[in-house]
C-alpha cells in the first residue's frame, strides 16, 4: 500500500526564558557528545518556516548537531526544493517504518534517531533534547590525512556496545543557504536554512572495538564556503545514534 504524504499540523509554540535557571538545551563542553536533530524539511511545505527558523536557534546551541534534511515529496506541487534528495525521503521514510507511522509529513524533528515530533513544537523540541540519551557509546575522532582523504577513528564508549552492531552515517552539509521561492505555498518568501545536507551516505557497520576507515574528502562548495562533515555511528535495532563529529572542510 503506498504511503500517506501528510503534512503536521501542529501551530509553532515559542519558548520562553522565565529566568536564568532555565535553561531549554543543556550546553555541553567542548568534545562532549553531540545530540543529533535532524530536521525533514521542505521549501513546498507551507508549514516548514517556522521549523525551519526553530532550527537556526537549535544550531546555536552548544552540544546540538542540527540537521536540514530536504525530502522531495513536495516537489510536485509547484516548487522544487533545491536542496531536496532522494537519500533526505528514504531517510525519513525508513524513520516511518521504526516509528511504526503510516505516513511520512514535514516539518518532523527526530532526535537522536529514537524520538519524533512535530518540527513546530518549539518546547517539547527542546523538553525531549534535554531528555535525550547522550551520544556518548562510541568515540569518533575526525581528521584530514591529507588535502583527499578523511580519516575516521572509532571506539568503545561506556556502556554496552549495541545487539545487532551500527551504521557508520556520513554527513555532509552546509552552513547556511537561502533561496528566493518564486512559486508554490511559499511563493514571495525568502527562506533561510542551516546546516543542509548534501549527502548522506552509509560507510560501514561498527561491532565494536576500535575501528578505522579511510574516505575520500568531499568537494568543498565554494559558493559557500563552510561546508562540513559529520560521522553518526546509528545502532540498527534501536536506531539510536550513540555517537557522532563534525570536521570543518571549508577551504
Amino acid at each position: 500500500m503506498g504511503r500517506l504524504i501528510l503534512h503536521a499540523s501542529a501551530v509553532a509554540l515559542t519558548a520562553v526564558m522565565l529566568s536564568l535557571r532555565l535553561v531549554p538545551v543543556m550546553p555541553a563542553a567542548a568534545g562532549e557528545p553531540l545530540t543529533v536533530v535532524e530536521l525533514f524539511t521542505s521549501q513546498g511545505c507551507p508549514r516548514c518556516p517556522p521549523a525551519d527558523a526553530l532550527l537556526r536557534e537549535l544550531a546555536d546551541e552548544p552540544g546540538v548537531l542540527a540537521l536540514s534534511v530536504h525530502v522531495d515529496y513536495w516537489d510536485y506541487l509547484g516548487w522544487q526544493d533545491p536542496f531536496a534528495t532522494a537519500e533526505g525521503t528514504r531517510r525519513q521514510r525508513a524513520y516511518a517504518d521504526r516509528f511504526d507511522l503510516p505516513y511520512v509529513y514535514t516539518p518532523q524533528m527526530v532526535i537522536q534517531g529514537v524520538t519524533h515530533l512535530p518540527g513546530t513544537d518549539a518546547s517539547t523540541v527542546r523538553h525531549r533534547i534535554s531528555e535525550a540519551p547522550r551520544a556518548d557509546r562510541v568515540s569518533v575522532t575526525l581528521n584530514r590525512r591529507d588535502p583527499d582523504d578523511l580519516s575516521i577513528n572509532l571506539s568503545d564508549g561506556p556502556g554496552r556496545n549495541p545487539d545487532g552492531g551500527a551504521d557508520v552515517w556520513l554527513v555532509v552539509f552546509d552552513r547556511e543557504r537561502s533561496t528566493e521561492v518564486q512559486s508554490g505555498h511559499n511563493a514571495g518568501s525568502r527562506l533561510r536554512h542551516v546546516n543542509v545536507v548534501t549527502e548522506l551516505r552509509r560507510l560501514d557497520t561498527w561491532d565494536g572495538g576500535n575501528h578505522h576507515l579511510t574516505v575520500p574528502l568531499p568537494v568543498a562548495d565554494g559558493n559557500t564556503g563552510a561546508t562540513t562533515v559529520a560521522v553518526m555511528v546509528q545502532a540498527r535495532e534501536t536506531g539510536q545514534i550513540m555517537g557522532a563529529t563534525t570536521l570543518s572542510i571549508a577551504p
